[in-house]
């Protein structure tokens, strides 16, 4: 009686903002139902806390819980039955668990109709979850060890915008058009740290955000960023990259905004493109730095200085090269916005 007349007194206090997610009786449904290994905060009683608990099992979820925090546990299988009355999930937390391939039974997260974000970082998958719900928006993966794509596996997942694929052993291979199929709103893909040696083909035109630090790249096509129109956020950090393996133009295009090519075999600067403002050449092998070959905008145009014309760059990064200073004259002259030179 006096676990009731609290939980009456609780409702009173936080009612006016649970009212609009949950009615009186849901909400007193769902609060005796918390699992008893996890804690359910009276005046959040959508979420379900069940993090670092040491659970080897996922307990049973009651039927309004939006946001479950399972992270940091010893579960092994993403059982069907735990989650069968889960089916208003938006928010899915696995990251530090068990979990491997094998382990996601079939149904597990397709019934999840609802589920926006799953995250389910440092784990011990071998390959991307198939049968993912088509509301997803935003899926994790990052440090597991996911060598494969199933062909299909993103067919129905229009809606997702965020794929993190950091730190597992993808190879070129498994990274195509067919593996990406159906990622028609992507913006953000993180494939860094894995084990490619080329730059990914298939990827989305809608991609803005493109990080593949950490891997072999050694070369990039020509033509390559004709299919990524939007990408305006580029990461090549510790690759391969050398001279060779960069075309001079292949960098040239109006949507970039941030480049980083730190830690590669570089011995020239490339092409900078009017628009750039961030770019990160530190830890090559470059020894001077010559401002009539680099600059976007010719001699006559600098003249004719107009704000709307004149190169964006605004951060240069050049340390641990053998480039000595001062920065050239006609460096400082093309690009005239330029804040902060890091040499």
């Amino acid at each position: 009686m006096a676990l009731f007349l609290s939980l009456v007194l609780v409702f009173f206090l936080f009612g006016p903002t649970m009212g609009k997610q949950i009615p009186y009786e849901d909400y007193m449904a769902q609060l005796k139902a918390c699992p008893r290994e996890c804690r359910c905060p009276p005046n959040f009683p959508n979420a379900i806390y069940c993090d670092n608990k040491g659970l080897k099992h996922i307990p049973t979820i009651p039927p309004h819980t939006w946001y479950l925090y399972l992270q940091n546990n010893l579960i092994e299988i993403l059982s069907e039955d735990a989650l069968r009355n889960a089916t208003q999930l938006r928010w899915l937390n696995l990251n530090h668990n068990k979990i491997t391939s094998e382990g996601i039974e079939e149904g597990a997260l397709k019934a999840m109709s609802h589920l926006v974000h799953l995250y389910m970082d440092d784990n011990l998958l071998t390959s991307v979850p198939s049968s993912l719900p088509s509301s997803l928006e935003q899926l994790q993966l990052s440090r597991n060890r996911i060598s494969k794509i199933p062909a299909g596996v993103f067919a129905d997942l229009d809606r997702l915008n965020l794929l993190d694929l950091q730190g597992n052993k993808l190879m070129d291979d498994a990274v195509t058009e067919v593996s990406l199929k159906g990622l028609t709103n992507l913006v953000q893909i993180n494939l860094a740290k894995n084990q490619l040696s080329s730059m990914p083909l298939g990827l989305p035109s809608t991609t803005t955000q493109l990080f593949l630090d950490g891997n072999n790249i050694e070369k990039i096509p020509g033509e390559y960023f004709k299919s990524l129109p939007k990408v305006a956020f580029l990461r090549l950090n510790r690759n391969k990259l050398n001279n060779n393996g960069v075309p001079k133009e292949v960098f040239n295009i109006s949507s970039i905004l941030d480049l980083q090519l730190s830690h590669n075999e570089l011995t020239e600067v490339p092409v900078i493109p009017s628009n750039l403002e961030h770019l990160h050449l530190d830890h090559n092998k470059i020894k001077n730095i010559n401002g009539s070959n680099i600059c976007p905008v010719s001699a006559e145009d600098l003249d004719d200085f107009v704000n709307d014309s004149v190169p964006r760059l605004r951060y240069l990064r050049l340390d641990g090269n053998e480039i000595k200073p001062p920065i050239p004259r006609d460096v400082i002259l093309c690009f005239r916005l330029l804040r902060s030179i890091v040499i």
